[in-house]
């Protein structure tokens, strides 16, 4: 069975230069803006890395948009396909199928019986 690691977090803020610079102050993280993407990427010394992203409503692409609070977690997985079908034959429920991003990878939303939103990542070259 293929390792399934956490490889990425989201954490939603109303300001992300902010919310960075927060963290970056607290734990040290080290920050970068990504301005292609306008995302502020951070790294954790050993933990996965992520990135602070703007509070938003639902986008008209149908991702589920980001609420304070809520915390979008990535789990590295190689047959997004099979697995988000696997997800759905649980009682989970598909919000974003696989969905390309340009240069970096891929993704995918679910939600699990709970409710919770969790997302599925594969990078260009493999996993994570």
């Amino acid at each position: 069975m293929a390792s399934h690691p956490i490889v990425h977090l989201e954490i939603p803020a109303h300001d992300v230069e902010a919310a960075g610079k927060f963290y970056a102050e607290v734990f040290g993280w080290k920050l970068d803006l990504d301005q292609m993407y306008n995302y502020l990427q951070f790294q954790s010394e050993g933990g996965p890395s992520g990135a602070f992203v703007q509070v938003s409503e639902a986008m008209e692409s149908g991702h589920p948009g980001y609420q304070p609070g809520k915390i979008m977690v990535y789990i590295a997985d190689d047959n997004m396909e099979s697995t988000l079908a696997k997800i759905e034959s649980l009682g989970g429920k598909v919000l974003m199928p696989k969905t390309e991003i340009p240069h970096v990878g891929w993704f995918g939303i679910f939600a699990d019986p709970t409710g919770n939103h969790v997302a599925l990542f594969r990078g260009m070259s493999g996993q994570g």
